[in-house]
């Protein structure tokens, strides 16, 4: 770690697979007469089948960092790896075949199409998916099985971000990104929503990072990596995970 310690407690992450390896990325950009430095040389990796939290208050870098990862932004500069492929030099189009073929997104709002069933919802990422689960196997992960065919105005906050999950996890990506999944949500709905993320981890394989400002949630994770000022400001291991459904805030 170039930036930042890493405290480990417990288990080394030596000889896994490093799926993300991220080393002096940096990302600014100019607002008015400002620039704004988002990141300032981050050296950060992720490693096969995973749950890290990526903890900070707005403004960290925490956004910037996931969506330089997942291929929805570049980093001004510096060296981003996807396995043995640096994903740093790819044209729109290679970013955009690396974000479908590779990696599923959940966001803080869910993005659903109303008029589509929750069914229809995720059908739309397994119809172009090279190797899907089926729609109704998304939904049963997410605990949803019995309203595949609600519409989205049936369904309650915390279902329609589950069903969110389902569409991201129905294409079973390797890396899933998970941007304030609980942000909208009350605490007993969020945690409802993080035990379906933690289920597609557990069940999949799924190597997944949840952004979060909420240091509960941090519990769950294998590493917690906190963001400030555009740095990463330390790295957790944490002894245990604790499950989802025993989390409070």
């Amino acid at each position: 770690m170039g930036h930042g310690t890493d405290q480990t407690m417990g288990g080394s992450d030596a000889g896994h697979t490093s799926v993300f390896s991220a080393r002096s990325v940096t990302k600014s950009y100019r607002v008015g007469a400002i620039d704004i430095h988002a990141l300032r040389g981050v050296d950060f990796d992720m490693y096969a089948g995973e749950f890290v939290v990526l903890l900070g208050p707005s403004g960290s870098g925490k956004s910037t960092l996931l969506n330089i990862l997942g291929g929805l932004d570049t980093p001004t500069s510096g060296l981003v790896k996807y396995l043995d492929h640096e994903i740093t030099g790819y044209s729109d189009a290679a970013l955009t075949r690396f974000r479908r073929d590779h990696v599923g997104f959940v966001f803080q709002f869910y993005n659903l199409i109303p008029s589509l069933t929750a069914r229809e919802n995720v059908a739309l990422v397994t119809d172009i998916a090279p190797d899907p689960m089926t729609p109704d196997q998304a939904l049963d992960i997410v605990g949803l099985g019995d309203r595949i065919n609600h519409f989205p105005s049936q369904l309650s906050g915390g279902e329609q971000q589950r069903v969110a999950i389902a569409r991201a996890i129905a294409k079973q990506p390797d890396v899933l990104l998970c941007d304030e999944p609980t942000g909208a949500l009350d605490a007993s709905t969020g945690v409802v929503v993080l035990d379906a993320i933690e289920r597609a981890n557990r069940q999949l394989g799924t190597t997944t990072a949840v952004i979060t400002h909420n240091a509960a949630i941090a519990e769950m994770a294998d590493r917690v990596v906190s963001l400030s000022g555009g740095l990463i400001s330390k790295i957790v291991r944490n002894p245990e995970r604790r499950p989802a459904r025993e989390i409070r805030w």
